[in-house]
């Protein structure tokens, strides 16, 4: 009905009224939609949380590799609701499922699904070597995969019985390291890095200096590559029966193209089933008659089926991966970082708590930023003058997480962890050319001392600046090596002739005395709990403490997660690549790192 009034400004009221009036409306819907959802959402959730009940008589515990292995499963409890996270195969996760099947008379066997898997070759020895010991109880573990990169096939091959779909493939090709370098790339664009550092072997610096690796840092790689390679084949070897001669010949074939029918008859795999053949084994297996399912539980479910001992007394495990940084961002390369305030925090509540009788740090890091190294130190060293301290070392414990490392009681490493490169150095870029003759700005300036301008990017360092810069480099170096001769019990002259930024095996940091003894997180837990005079049964407990349902259901914090995820899955190998630029921009001016980019495949 129009408005009849024959006055404009009634009309104009009337309109003003009815669209606020539909405003009102349009928010209380929404409102009472979105009520509705979180509803929903948390009915999903508290259904989800429960334990997974008690597992049926012969089953098999069903283990998925595929997607990017993660020290612990960073999904909250939104992007698990609404479908929106990314393969993630969570150590944590898999290894305690392992340990718990091994015990529990429900569960006859494990079988592995396998595909595309990305990983440190750290992770890869902790999930097989879980496996085999995981057969000491008897139980069997069979594998299959309609494609088994490489990383996979080494885990898989301790299975009992490795199945290929006929016409799949596997990857069997050798490793190498690749790095980037942008040096080119920042000349064109107007950008010179001013670089100062101690270490020869520090290459982390070498990206943007260099268009190929030097010398000292081939050296290096080709040992840490070689090291690497030798204990995937020797321990493939031994499990599959194929001498390491033969597997190296294989490797220079590059049998990711061979036929599935000459994977088998040289001996990689021992039968070719479709998916559905494979199940129909399992059943053989287990007695279970073909027209019957299978009573498959998966990791998650496995954990769940155990509910917490609560003994009294407890071993903490305190993960420590990623990205060292003075605070935490969300969104675009910062998924996974260890970040000061949340490590004080974390620390500060072990200290406190009194049932805790130990603590193992488990570190899968490059480094970073070394004052966040150092502040991380000081809470590691202040806890380990209360309770004992063991360091577990994933796929990295190096420079920056070294030096944090170099605080506990003892250090537990994987044959095939990358450590040490015990350096620092100063990355400060120079973009006077960008600005000045490719942008044409001109800058002056007025100070009232000779360095007030230090640092302006308008112009590079000159000389005085230079060499005071390379002082607090040194400085740095110094503190580094008096941190680590300190926990080492070894002279700063004894850790500088093995530092200079050199990175090691596990193994070769054993004979070297960077750390005490080769073995997995489960032997790290062991130990501490030996050093902590704990006796029988003790609670393992995880820290940091995960991000309750509730708090998860914060939009910011979940659209920042599935952006990254997004773009890690779509940018692939130029991922790491972007954040590594990005990181140029935020980090400190002295860094404790690993070089930016090191792919092992």
């Amino acid at each position: 009905m129009g408005c009849k009034s024959n006055n404009g400004t009634g009309c104009g009221v009337v309109r003003f009224l009815m669209n606020v009036l539909s405003s009102c409306l349009g928010f209380t819907i929404g409102m009472i939609v979105f009520a509705v959802l979180t509803v929903v959402v948390i009915c999903v959730i508290v259904l989800s949380d429960g334990s997974g009940g008690s597992i049926k008589p012969d089953s098999v515990v069903e283990i998925q590799l595929a997607g990017i292995v993660s020290e612990r499963d960073n999904d909250d409890a939104l992007t698990s609701v609404i479908g929106e996270s990314d393969p993630t195969v969570s150590l944590e996760k898999t290894l305690n499922a392992i340990k718990l099947a091994k015990d529990d008379d429900n569960i006859k066997g494990i079988s592995i699904k396998a595909g595309v898997l990305l990983s440190d070759p750290a992770s890869l020895d902790e999930i097989r070597n879980a496996l085999v010991d995981f057969k000491k109880s008897g139980k069997f573990v069979y594998a299959y995969a309609d494609h088994y990169t490489q990383g996979a096939y080494f885990i898989c091959s301790a299975a009992d019985r490795v199945v290929l779909n006929p016409i799949g493939e596997l990857d069997w090709k050798g490793l190498g390291a690749t790095t980037v370098y942008y040096t080119d790339l920042l000349a064109k664009l107007g950008i010179k890095m001013q670089v100062f550092k101690v270490g020869s072997f520090k290459s982390a610096v070498e990206p943007y200096t260099r268009t190929e690796m030097s010398e000292e840092n081939r050296r290096q790689v080709k040992e840490y590559v070689g090291d690497i390679w030798q204990n995937m084949v020797t321990l493939v070897s031994k499990s599959r029966g194929i001498a390491p001669s033969k597997l190296e010949a294989l490797a220079d074939r590059y049998m990711g193209l061979a036929q599935a029918e000459d994977l088998k008859k040289c001996g990689l795999v021992d039968t070719l089933l479709y998916a559905d053949q494979y199940d129909d084994m399992l059943k053989r297996k287990l007695h279970v008659d073909i027209k019957e399912d299978l009573n498959k539980v998966s990791t998650t479910v496995m954990c769940e089926s155990v509910s917490e001992m609560g003994v009294g007394h407890a071993v903490a495990v305190v993960y420590m991966e990623g990205e060292i940084v003075d605070y935490k961002e969300m969104g675009f390369g910062a998924e996974s970082v260890v970040d000061t305030k949340t490590m004080r925090n974390t620390i500060k509540k072990l200290i406190d708590d009194d049932e805790v009788k130990a603590v193992v740090l488990r570190i899968n890091s490059g480094g970073g930023s070394a004052y966040a190294s150092e502040q991380i130190w000081h809470m590691v060293k202040k806890l380990a003058g209360k309770k004992p301290v063991v360091v577990s070392m994933g796929g990295m414990a190096a420079s920056g997480a070294y030096y944090i490392a170099s605080a506990a009681d003892k250090i537990v490493a994987q044959p095939t962890t990358l450590t040490g490169s015990i350096g620092i150095f100063g990355l400060v870029p120079d973009v006077s050319e960008l600005l000045g003759d490719k942008l044409g700005l001109k800058f002056d300036v007025v100070k009232t001392n000779e360095l007030s301008d230090l640092g302006n990017f308008s112009r590079p360092f000159n000389e005085a600046e230079s060499r005071l810069m390379q002082n607090y480099v040194e400085n740095g170096y110094g503190l580094f090596l008096k941190r680590v001769a300190e926990g080492r019990k070894k002279t700063p002259a004894q850790v500088d002739s093995i530092a200079q930024g050199r990175v090691w095996t596990g193994s070769r940091a054993l004979k070297l005395g960077l750390v005490d003894k080769l073995g997995s997180l489960e032997d790290a837990i062991a130990l501490a709990a030996s050093r902590g005079k704990i006796k029988g049964e003790y609670d393992v407990r995880y820290y940091p403490e995960s991000v309750s349902w509730f708090e998860s259901l914060s939009m910011s914090e979940t659209e920042a997660r599935l952006a990254d995820k997004q773009l890690r899955q779509m940018l692939g190998d130029y991922y790491e690549v972007l954040t590594s630029l990005r990181f140029i921009r935020k980090q400190d001016r002295v860094q404790a790192r690993i070089p930016y980019i090191i792919k092992v495949e």
